[in-house]
């Protein structure tokens, strides 16, 4: 649907006295004719219909010498303009030299992020190391550990003397010497289920001796969260000693506005920018979005999990998130190109030969100033990116009418054979990002075949062992089909060959 006449009047206005107040005169659409009466012929011998001001089209004139009610110059309108021989309106390439009308072609891509948000690192909850005291015993040792320490794994936190296992482990050694190899098994068998450690067992098999105090140590690396232990306290079974946070990987938690959230979906690619390094920038994935909006800023908390090599992200740091990233390519034209009435969305297409047509469209998602086409458009189709509210005027002019929705889609014929080149295996050449045990992200070169340009997306794994042997940063050769609603890696090979 064409804009209505006093929203073009409002627009036609603003653009003409913008132009008069620079002194560009550039809005001539035409060359100057000579004054003829309408239903004239010019000097090329084309009929002319009327004049009018292309700001005001609704405005028609009978000579050249008129000046519209803007005070423009006015230009004739010609018989064959309307001819039936193409769909569309005719607008001289002069003119649209004059008025800077730039077109753009519609293609696949990959959208960039839509929503920016604010985010704080905190610890993954899911990392979490709980030590406990399998026996009752006292304390006979600490390590000068104290809560917010960073500990590797393996790092003690301290020695147990543990009362009960020293008459369990005469026994067994008693047995043992004996030679009654049966009751020593079932003796030793005891000292596991008073929760003795096998190595703890093994030095008492290897020394011969009572060993009766035990080492506490973490067994992950990370932050000792907690620490409730002290030198010569008494400790009960299943007392906790300590809670370590692992570091490998830190939860991202941003606040999303629950209008944006609905565009959020888990596995989706996120990144973010932390102001401890400028410059770089950290990607994950979204892992969940919670199910609780906060009451005060009407947000939701968006989880993203980051990969925190070296431990250089630390919990409480504030972050900005990107967010809306899709590895799924999609037809996008410039959001400028869109003219929005209200109703329905157009686009102006370049048919070709300086004809014009608008064309309905359904939009997506918007982002880094290109906008997602879901129907209305297909890939190769130009749009006027340019200049297109004037094209539109003319359009209106000529009374056109849109083109529908289903008018751009091709014939059943064409779109069985769309279907059957999708679901063809293509190959691509590319590096690999990350690999997970059904996926991998690789950064390939364009796809001619799908109209895809270089980009970096995520594909299924057909089988997770064609990614063994493989490893980020490895140049490879794959191909790859479309199965059902992503696209899905049948093989892979070294770049130059090879598995």
């Amino acid at each position: 649907m064409t804009l209505d006449k006093s929203l073009k009047l409002r627009i036609a206005a603003a653009i003409g006295v913008a132009s008069l107040a620079a002194g560009a005169g550039g809005y001539f659409l035409a060359e100057q004719t000579s004054a003829a009466p309408s239903g004239a012929a010019a000097k090329d011998g084309r009929k002319i219909l009327y004049w009018y001001d292309p700001m005001v089209p609704t405005e028609h004139y009978d000579n050249p010498d008129t000046l519209s009610s803007m005070g423009m110059k006015t230009i004739p309108k010609y018989a064959d303009e309307d001819g039936n021989s193409a769909p569309g309106v005719k607008i001289d390439p002069r003119v649209m030299q004059n008025l800077g009308i730039r077109t753009a072609t519609a293609q696949m891509g990959t959208l960039r992020s839509s929503i920016d948000v604010t985010g704080t690192i905190d610890f993954n909850q899911r990392d979490v190391a709980v030590i406990q005291a399998r026996s009752g015993g006292f304390v006979q040792r600490t390590y000068g550990r104290a809560p917010s320490d960073l500990v590797r794994r393996g790092a003690p936190i301290a020695d147990l003397l543990v009362p009960e296992w020293g008459g369990a482990q005469a026994e067994y050694l008693a047995l043992r010497r004996a030679g009654n190899q049966s009751l020593a098994a079932a003796a030793r068998e005891r000292l596991k289920l008073l929760g003795m450690p096998e190595g703890l067992i093994a030095r008492v098999d290897r020394t011969g001796s009572e060993q009766n105090v035990v080492t506490i140590s973490t067994p992950v690396s990370g932050v000792i969260q907690t620490l409730d232990v002290r030198s010569g306290m008494t400790l009960a079974a299943g007392q906790t000693l300590a809670q370590v946070n692992g570091l490998g990987t830190v939860w991202l938690n941003a606040a999303v506005p629950e209008a944006q959230a609905g565009q959020i979906r888990v596995g989706e690619t996120a990144a973010a920018d932390v102001a401890s390094y400028p410059g770089e920038r950290f990607t994950g994935r979204v892992i969940a979005v919670l199910p609780t909006a906060a009451e005060a800023s009407r947000t939701l908390t968006v989880r993203i999990e980051l990969a925190n090599r070296g431990g250089r992200l630390k919990p409480g740091m504030f972050a900005t998130v990107h967010l809306g990233q899709s590895g799924e390519p999609h037809l996008l034209v410039p959001s400028e190109a869109v003219i929005r009435t209200g109703k329905r969305d157009i686009v102006m297409l370049a048919t070709g030969n300086g004809r014009f047509q608008p064309a309905e469209v359904k939009l997506g998602r918007e982002g880094g100033g290109q906008t997602e086409i879901l129907d209305g458009l297909a890939a190769g189709e130009k749009v006027v990116a340019s200049g297109q509210f004037l094209v539109d005027s003319e359009a209106s002019l000529s009374n056109l009418q849109v083109r529908p929705l289903d008018a751009s889609r091709p014939a059943p014929a064409d779109s069985a054979k769309k279907a059957q080149d999708a679901s063809a295996d293509h190959s691509a050449t590319g590096k690999i990002e990350a690999i997970k045990p059904n996926a991998i992200t690789i950064s390939h070169e364009p796809v001619p075949a799908l109209q895809w340009p270089a980009m970096t997306m995520t594909f299924a794994l057909a089988k997770p062992e064609l990614a063994r042997g493989f490893k980020t940063g490895d140049r490879i050769t794959f191909h790859f089909r479309k199965q059902g609603r992503s696209q899905t890696v049948t093989s892979i090979a070294r770049a130059g060959g090879g598995q």
